[in-house]
């Protein structure tokens, strides 16, 4: 469930430095060529969206259920209560007691987890394929059946604000992605950090949360995946015998999506004792995902800082060794978008130099493009990426459940890669000008001491 985001950020420097390093060595026309993948959708009468997809590959199957609901449908005086009930839902249902989800899946050979971001709740299992039963049933049960009672409540209040505190006190530079979605997305439903704030967990009643639970967790909200060694006319008649109970409803009430634009520049040095290197975190807003731009930004963003042969890798850590590490991440949301470049540099360097670097390279490409050899080994490790991505059950499963959420086109999992190779300079260019040269951005300063310089 929830993973420490930092270690998070540096697994993906080293993943995405030794990927680049490895594909940079083979030519564009050489990758091996994508199958695509076969699927079939139907729809329940209460409105679930079922997706499947056959993989005889191994005895396996995964199952996979998208709930259309993220901490934008919070409300702001209560936020944090979908990344609550990620946790709440491995608690009882009607026909399961408490902390025997864990202990059925596991003793069945098989493996589960969840996660919550802006726009989605995701929960996934794999498990040998003769007991896609037991993943069905259980996820029935959490559907419409979950107890939201104050044994389970109160036990998951406590590990979630455990949880929040760990991350936000206990960490280096824990509170960031909370002080950059306030600053970037403020005035909208993206104005808070997925896990939200201790206080409204804290003040939380059980009617808060079935309100929560009784308006997102039905089958109108959901899509259903399953991928793996299964027989689709049976994997039907079991979705039916555990899904079909639940009578149609109304779809979610949600607020109207409203992002006020950037004014200004924000500029925040953030004292972190817990920081024994200072950093800097450098937040634009970008394309929503989908978008003509998104796919150019993708491509850009890896040209300016993912992996050692990044440009601000090379000018950062290994040029001006400024730097121990420089990268990126993404925010690819559903109604914006936004990208993040940090730098973690010497204790004896300057932030504010840093930053002047940063936007030193950005400029440059703004006004210059990249080069050809760039462009194309971003691309190469693009569409290889795309392709082993979808090599494995689960992230099958995961991908289509992705496409029909946002898009409600699953065959997008075959087709989306054009998107990416269609990428031209002159789209680099135009990218970098409009979000990022010519654009407002966030920047927040983390010291030890509470120093930018």
């Amino acid at each position: 469930m929830g993973k420490n985001f930092l270690v998070s950020i540096f697994k993906g420097i080293f993943l995405i430095t030794l990927f680049a390093g490895i594909m940079s060595l083979y030519p564009f026309e050489a990758r091996s060529k994508f199958n695509p993948i076969k699927f079939e959708i139907d729809s329940l009468e209460n409105g679930l969206k079922v997706i499947y997809c056959v993989d005889k590959t191994a005895p396996i199957v995964a199952t996979v259920v998208h709930y259309k609901v993220g901490s934008r449908d919070e409300d702001p005086s209560k936020t944090g209560y979908a990344h609550f009930f990620e946790h709440l839902m491995f608690e009882a249902t009607e026909n399961i007691p408490r902390a025997s989800i864990d202990k059925y899946v596991q003793e069945a050979g098989g493996t589960l987890n969840a996660h919550t971001s802006y726009d989605e709740t995701v929960y996934y299992f794999k498990l040998p394929s003769n007991y896609l039963n037991l993943a069905l049933w259980i996820e029935s049960q959490r559907m419409r059946k979950l107890k939201v009672d104050s044994v389970g409540v109160n036990t998951q209040k406590g590990v979630v604000i455990e949880e929040l505190r760990m991350r936000y006190e206990n960490q280096p530079y824990g509170n960031m992605l909370m002080k950059m979605s306030e600053r970037l997305f403020g005035g909208s439903s993206y104005g808070w950090a997925t896990i939200g704030y201790i206080e409204h967990l804290e003040k939380a009643t059980i009617d808060d949360f079935k309100g929560f639970y009784d308006t997102f967790y039905k089958p109108n909200n959901a899509i259903l995946v399953i991928v793996g060694d299964i027989d689709i006319p049976e994997a039907k008649k079991l979705v039916r015998a555990y899904f079909g109970i639940y009578p149609p409803s109304e779809p979610p009430k949600r607020n109207p999506f409203n992002l006020p634009p950037l004014k200004e520049n924000v500029e925040e040095v953030v004292k972190d004792p817990k920081a024994q290197l200072p950093a800097l975190f450098l937040g634009f807003r970008g394309p929503k995902i989908g978008e003509k731009d998104y796919y150019a930004m993708s491509i850009l963003s890896d040209i300016l800082a993912s992996g050692e042969s990044s440009r601000l890798y090379q000018r950062l850590v290994d040029k001006e060794q400024i730097a121990v590490a420089a990268s990126m991440f993404p925010l690819s949301l559903e109604y914006a978008g936004g990208v993040i470049f940090y730098a973690v540099v010497h204790p004896n360097k300057s932030l504010k130099k840093t930053k002047e670097i940063i936007f030193d390279e950005i400029s440059k490409i703004a006004k210059n493009g990249v080069t050809e050899e760039e462009l194309t080994k971003a691309k190469n490790i693009t569409e290889t990426q795309f392709i082993s991505d979808k090599k494995n059950v689960l992230d099958k499963a995961e991908t289509l459940a992705k496409y029909q959420a946002y898009f409600g086109d699953p065959k997008l999992i075959n087709t989306e890669l054009d998107q990416y190779l269609a990428v031209t300079n002159e789209d680099i260019k135009r990218v970098a000008q409009k979000f990022l040269s010519d654009a407002y951005h966030v920047v927040l300063f983390y010291h030890p001491n509470g120093y930018s310089d």
